[in-house]
């Protein structure tokens, strides 16, 4: 694997989610699926978005596998292979607030972007790295891969595999210098192309 910076690493806390909302927000802004193709609207996009991303951070924090840096510069989120992303009234009242938030069509086109990554996930018990993110006053420090290499490690010590899915191209040589390979592209409606990516079950020692 390769040899990121590790910063201190703790986990996130139901105190943090203020934090991993602005660090997510911001993070995301510009991304090729979760910016302007899925908030369209530039002058409320920010304010959109977390929407989205509280109630997905606000979730995170039940498992102990949501990793952050001190000062919540950074985080990754990793759902255990025995957990969902979001409660099933969470998920059931994500379409509602982001209609709300943007408008009807807009949330329903967001919704289906995730299902097409549900329906595109293994069948097998996994740890997905659903989310990772760098607030933008922080990036090119390496803090987010080197969450991702300490969340791995964690992971290793289990002897289980490691999947995610890419929404930015530019991410993916990253990804695989950590020992995550190409499994697959999702194509969505908007033309962008998701890369899923697995990373083997590895044993430490």
């Amino acid at each position: 694997m390769a040899a990121w910076p590790t910063p201190p690493a703790r986990t996130a806390t139901p105190s943090d989610v203020d934090s991993l909302v602005s660090v997510f927000t911001s993070a995301f802004l510009h991304d090729p699926v979760w910016g302007a193709a899925a908030f369209p609207d530039e002058g409320r996009r920010a304010e959109q978005a977390a929407v989205m991303w509280r109630v997905y951070a606000a979730s995170a924090v039940r498992y102990p596998w949501t990793l952050v840096t001190p000062g919540v510069e950074a985080a990754a989120v990793w759902i255990p292979p025995d957990g969902t992303e979001l409660t099933a009234e969470e998920a059931a009242g994500l379409e509602g607030r982001l209609a709300a938030a943007t408008d009807p069509a807009t949330a329903r086109a967001i919704m289906a972007v995730g299902e097409r990554f549900e329906e595109a996930r293994p069948t097998e018990p996994f740890f997905c790295l659903t989310i990772l993110g760098t607030h933008a006053d922080h990036r090119g420090k390496g803090l987010g891969m080197g969450l991702v290499a300490e969340g791995l490690r964690r992971i290793d010590e289990l002897g289980a595999p490691a999947y995610l899915e890419s929404t930015n191209p530019a991410n993916l040589g990253r990804y695989e210098s950590v020992g995550f390979g190409v499994r697959d592209e999702i194509v969505l409606a908007g033309g962008q192309v998701v890369t899923t990516m697995w990373r083997p079950p590895r044993r430490l020692g």
